[in-house]
């Protein structure tokens, strides 16, 4: 964690932080802010119910610790209302800085909310690099699962992977319609991921997966 923390270029302003499921934001978010900043879960029940029914009760928890400047609201894309008040929040008090975090950009720009038109820059954290692995890199362990970093740091990263597959079939495809056939997004998957590498041939997986090029494409 102290290596993502060295890479990260944090912005002066709000922003948003999205990464794929198992990258770490949480953790380093909390790792980066502690208890400097106002921390809000939206994987917790008691929060998500909260601010699904009444988002502006945001406003009321901000304006309760007016010792926080820094407030995190983790997995924003859970409760997309909120971004309404964090918007006027912003506009409000200037010396607020909002970090709002993320599994799904995908799905926050499906809702067609309010995205704070530019007041905050998006950022990425992307997968472990090479570099920031460093003598503890295995090339071999990278080439079979990856460099997700609940998968490569995981005492059993075979395991972790078919389950972090499963759960982003569940959670990121299934749960927001992303595809009409489950099965042959599996198939998919599999076919598309020995492209790895290579110039991919739209044509040949549609044949693999026995699917039209469109929608390989």
């Amino acid at each position: 964690m102290e290596l993502l923390r060295r890479y990260f270029q944090e912005p002066k302003t709000s922003f948003f932080l999205f990464g794929p499921r198992g990258t770490g934001i949480s953790t380093f978010i909390k790792n980066k802010y502690g208890d400097s900043a106002l921390f809000i879960d939206l994987l917790s029940p008691d929060y998500y119910r909260e601010f699904i029914a009444k988002p502006e009760r945001l406003r009321d928890i901000i304006n309760g610790n007016p010792d926080k400047t820094v407030i995190i609201i983790d997995e924003v894309q859970k409760a997309p209302q909120l971004l309404d008040v964090v918007h006027q929040m912003m506009e409000e008090n200037k010396k607020l800085k909002f970090i709002l975090t993320g599994s799904s950009a995908r799905k926050l720009k499906q809702t067609g909310v309010d995205l704070l038109a530019g007041r905050a820059v998006y950022k990425t954290l992307h997968p472990f690099l090479s570099s920031e692995l460093g003598d503890s890199f295995n090339l071999n362990k990278a080439m079979s699962v990856g460099l997700l970093p609940l998968v490569y740091d995981s005492l059993e990263p075979i395991q972790t992977l078919k389950g972090y597959v499963t759960l982003y079939l569940n959670e990121e495809i299934k749960s927001e319609g992303f595809v009409r056939n489950i099965g042959d997004f599996s198939r998919f998957l599999e076919v598309v991921s020995f492209s790895n590498g290579s110039v991919m041939n739209a044509s040949e997986i549609a044949r693999e997966c026995q699917v039209g090029r469109k929608t390989v494409e």
